[in-house]
């Protein structure tokens, strides 16, 4: 009986804030009337926008309203309203999102009003089912229909703020091309890395090569045994080259994800971390393998967590988790270190002082492949670097 109460209190309560709300735009009718009689004047034109603008507003905090009762988030799909008066005027007119606000608004001029009907339940509910719950042992009936009530305004109301298939469409195609110009932009930044990283490390170390073997070719006749220590440091020179050259493939796509799988390479990432790493592989040795395209992608996001981990967290140890799922390969990578990361520090995805670095390049690099990257790091820790990528199967 008592959870029966809470849970009518708790119906109650929100359905009083609905109220509250419809109230407000039975005043924001002022609002619209001005808004119509300015644009019908052409005068007043600018008010549209804004209005709508406002509309938007009002529409966001009725949907975190509804997801907070029903731990259920309504998505949201607006063109952005920009530019020149005119642009603003026919985005605010023409968007899709407009007509939807529209439509609620004027549908909880209704609907809004509910807790009328709560109202007189209360004290039937607490006669007949205190009687029937106290003495007869039997179940609540009336005090239920508050909150049914509550789950029937929201359950219009999410019906009535969610996109249309239209303007979801839209808000997609919006969402990748921002993806595809954040993977061009990674890429470029990837193409650079690669090139600075020959010019001034394998392509210098093989001109010093070059430059060595020359005078050793030159100094052979007349003193071999200067000719003999320029040929050993051309050998060392050659040897630090292909160091130089392997760092550059691995830095392009790790041979030892082909040879080994993601498992095999994280556990690898893991011993050379300076860490003591725990690594839950989450059975990937066996099964079908993620496609090359995850697999570098999940590698990588472990790679720089746990290279943020050894240089900024200040803690010893880190964890690993790697799992399929029925919608893809989730990564999950967590330190008891100091926390603190801001992956804005910098616009190359650099981090500030402490904060460590590549954040801002690994959501990029999750992004290109229609994935989420959550990063979780308060002051004082811990830091926990979330990723979904999916894939098939």
């Amino acid at each position: 009986m008592w959870r029966t109460v809470r849970q009518a209190a708790r119906a109650t309560g929100y359905l009083a804030v609905v109220a509250a709300m419809t109230f407000a735009l039975y005043l924001f009718i002022t609002v619209l009337l001005l808004t119509a009689t300015g644009t019908l004047a052409v005068v007043g034109a600018w008010l549209l926008p804004e209005t709508v603008l406002l509309i938007r507003r009002i529409a966001g905090a009725k949907r975190t309203m509804v997801a907070a009762w029903t731990g259920r988030r309504i998505p949201e799909a607006y063109q952005p309203i920009t530019g020149t008066l005119g642009e603003r005027l026919r985005t605010a007119v023409r968007d899709p999102g407009t007509l939807v606000d529209l439509r609620w608004l004027v549908a909880s001029y209704v609907y809004g009003a509910l807790l009328v009907l709560a109202l007189p339940l209360w004290p039937l509910g607490l006669v007949v089912d205190g009687v029937g719950c106290g003495l007869l042992r039997r179940r609540a009936v009336v005090l239920p229909l508050i909150t049914r009530l509550a789950d029937t305004e929201a359950r219009w109301s999410t019906a009535l703020l969610m996109p249309s298939p239209r303007a979801r469409l839209a808000a997609r195609v919006e969402e990748l091309k921002e993806t595809r110009a954040d993977a061009i932009t990674a890429h470029g930044a990837e193409l650079r890395r690669i090139e600075r990283d020959l010019h001034d490390g394998a392509q210098a170390r093989l001109v010093a090569l070059s430059m060595r073997i020359g005078l050793a070719k030159r100094a052979y006749d007349r003193d071999p045994d200067a000719a003999r220590k320029l040929l050993d440091d051309a050998q060392d020179q050659a040897e630090q080259a292909l160091t130089e050259l392997r760092h550059v493939v691995r830095g392009i796509h790790p041979p030892i994800l082909t040879d080994r799988g993601l498992a095999g390479a994280v556990r690898a990432l893991a011993a050379s971390s300076g860490l003591a790493v725990t690594v839950d592989d989450g059975g990937l040795d066996e099964g079908v393998r993620p496609p090359a395209a995850v697999e570098a992608a999940a590698y990588f996001v472990v790679a720089e967590a746990l290279t943020n981990a050894a240089k900024h967290s200040g803690s010893p140890t880190a964890e690993v988790r790697l799992a399929r799922t029925r919608r893809g390969l989730t990564v999950r990578v967590r330190d008891d270190g100091r926390g603190g990361a801001d992956e804005t520090a910098g616009a190359d995805g650099t981090m500030g002082a402490g904060g460590g670095s590549g954040l801002l390049g690994m959501r990029r690099r999750v992004a290109a492949l229609d994935g989420t990257c959550d990063v979780t790091s308060p002051v004082g820790g811990p830091t926990v670097i979330e990723v979904e990528l999916p894939c098939v199967w």
